[in-house]
């Protein structure tokens, strides 16, 4: 499973709250994070959320570059395992981020992460969806790199994402991101308990 939704959507929350509840039932539950998640991972999320300003496709390869190792070292170990794995962010971030706000397109983004995930995709994909001023307003007093781009990047995210959404609909789920955590919450165990 992933949580995708630009940043302040909740989907952080949501994948915590799903880990807690998976655990709870007593079930092997991995949660990861993108960019992140391994050591390398870690140092390409401070690369490209607080470094230097980056082209876009330099920023699209960096992300496949942690998402490859993300995959080798976590996701497929826990997969082979029998192991649930809860992800905030994968290669649907790309597409919305890279390919459709930056222009680089789905496809060619696409095909960049093919051999980064080796086939790996998420069973379903919750997709938290906010308006770009509660995103902006969630998102905290020290926005990254990328959430300094402002409302209007904000909202090209957004509807990158409903786009996705309408392309993946057999994979994607999009949740209306303003309900109360616990409602979201509530409405995703119940719908993974049905993939299970």
């Amino acid at each position: 499973m992933s949580f995708e939704g630009a940043d302040g959507s909740g989907k952080s929350t949501q994948a915590e709250l799903l880990h807690a509840a998976l655990a709870a039932e007593g079930r092997d539950v991995v949660l990861t994070r993108e960019p992140g998640g391994t050591a390398l991972g870690e140092r390409v999320r401070e690369l490209v959320l607080d470094g230097p300003e980056i082209s876009p496709w330099t920023e699209a390869a960096l992300f496949a570059a942690a998402r490859a190792e993300l995959v080798a070292e976590v996701i497929r170990p826990g997969l082979e395992r029998g192991a649930d794995v809860v992800c905030d962010r994968y290669v649907d971030s790309s597409l919305a981020y890279q390919g459709i706000a930056r222009g680089l397109g789905v496809e060619r983004v696409l095909e960049l992460n093919r051999p980064a995930i080796g086939g790996v995709m998420p069973d379903r994909t919750f997709l938290l969806l906010v308006d770009a001023e509660l995103s902006g307003a969630r998102s905290g007093d020290r926005p990254d790199r990328i959430e300094r781009e402002g409302a209007e990047f904000r909202e090209r995210v957004e509807a990158a994402y409903e786009e996705l959404a309408g392309t993946f609909a057999g994979r994607i789920v999009a949740v209306d991101g303003s309900l109360p955590p616990e409602e979201i919450a509530a409405h995703v165990a119940e719908q993974v308990r049905e993939l299970s």
